[in-house]
């Protein structure tokens, strides 16, 4: 008896082992084959319908037809072993799946059929260094390029998110945190401003900034347009971000006798840092790839122009615009060569992004952490000075 009273003891003052995660299967041999089934099925029949049955036709209309069936059987052969939510359930589950690698399959492949074709003119590296203005219809290959586009397009869309950027995450910190009267008409305006056509940005430069206040046509009319472009997609997404900060955060702050602009400043900024970080990507994304304001405002310059302020200033994607255009077969190897710089610039600017974004929003990012543990090592080496 008091041996297994020891044991019992000694099991009990046992340390617990290590928590191991339990690993969910999310998909089961039964599950694989109903999906491969129902993709085979639905081919065999959409091939007998297009050649056999109904006088259809094209390319589209066949993987359409396809992807119609394919759920439709899908969710049939679902109801013979599954319970009605189950199969509920898995065809919602199948739809996203597809859908979502759908939309990456697009993206893939646009943006590899423009690195591939652009290639062949990136490939002499002096194409990110020369300009137009030496280049003739009779020019090789190597003559020309896009180095004037590329400092247009920096300068105007650096100016555009100084413009846009500030002002957005403002309004986005005054619709979610202060609100009142005022926010429904704001919420109304981005909504509208949100929706116009790009093209109106730029007619509103033009007639307003341009034509009545006497500014030349520059880069910085430019960047005017683009701001505008910008400043609603700022404002919603940033919004948004602020919105899914925990009040929590915010309760903790007005307990410790923050005031509210420092709890905005010091607690729910820092705290949806990535999303605002995410936000600023996308404005700057979307103004960009903008090409009908900045022709407008901007002009089309052949050669470099390092000041924004004056003359007429080229941006990628109206260097991509003009290309082209041209009956040569070089021209349109240049045009391609700026979509493959215009991708590589955006690439450049997620990366951007993502650094400064850091951590999800309530996570310290790696910075933090190592401040943390080195803060932690010095107060270790304090401690043990006095200890000796």
């Amino acid at each position: 008896m008091a041996t297994e009273t020891t044991t019992a003891q000694g099991a009990a003052t046992e340390p617990p082992g290590p928590d191991v995660p339990l690993r969910i299967r999310r998909t089961s041999a039964e599950g694989a084959l109903t999906v491969l089934g129902s993709a085979g099925a639905a081919l065999a029949l959409d091939w007998v319908l297009y050649e056999r049955v109904l006088p259809f036709t094209g390319v589209l209309g066949f993987w359409v037809c396809w992807y119609v069936l394919f759920l439709v059987l899908y969710g049939a052969l679902a109801a013979l072993q599954w319970d009605r939510m189950s199969v509920r359930d898995r065809v919602v589950q199948v739809t996203l799946t597809t859908v979502g690698v759908l939309a990456t399959a697009i993206v893939v492949d646009q943006v590899g059929y423009t690195l591939v074709r652009g290639f062949t003119a990136v490939k002499n590296l002096s194409f990110f260094t020369q300009s137009m203005a030496d280049e003739g219809p009779l020019s090789a290959q190597d003559v020309g390029g896009v180095g004037h586009a590329l400092v247009g397009t920096v300068e105007q869309i650096g100016l555009a998110t100084v413009f846009a950027v500030p002002l957005g995450i403002m309004a986005a910190v005054f619709l979610s945190e202060i609100g009142g009267r005022a926010a429904r008409p704001v919420r109304t305006l981005v909504d509208a401003m949100t929706a116009l056509p790009d093209i109106i940005s730029g007619l509103f430069v033009l007639a307003f900034v341009v034509l009545t206040l006497g500014v030349p046509k520059c880069g910085f009319a430019a960047a005017l347009a683009l701001a505008i472009t910008m400043l609603p997609i700022v404002t919603r997404a940033s919004e948004a971000m602020l919105r899914i900060v925990p009040g929590t955060l915010r309760e903790a702050s007005y307990a410790l006798g923050g005031s509210q602009w420092r709890t905005v400043l010091n607690v729910v900024l820092p705290t949806a840092r990535s999303g605002l970080s995410t936000a600023v990507v996308l404005a700057m994304a979307r103004g960009i790839g903008e090409t009908a304001p900045v022709l407008l405002v901007a002009g089309y310059a052949r050669g470099f122009n390092y000041n924004p302020f004056a003359n007429w200033q080229t941006s990628l994607p109206l260097y991509i615009y003009y290309e082209i255009q041209l009956p040569e077969v070089t021209e349109k190897i240049r045009a391609f060569g700026g979509g493959f710089a215009l991708v590589i610039l955006v690439l450049i600017l997620f990366a951007i992004a993502r650094r400064i974004g850091g951590a999800a929003p309530g996570e310290l990012s790696r910075r933090q952490r190592r401040q943390i543990e080195r803060e932690m090592a010095r107060a270790r080496v304090a401690a043990e000075r006095m200890r000796s």
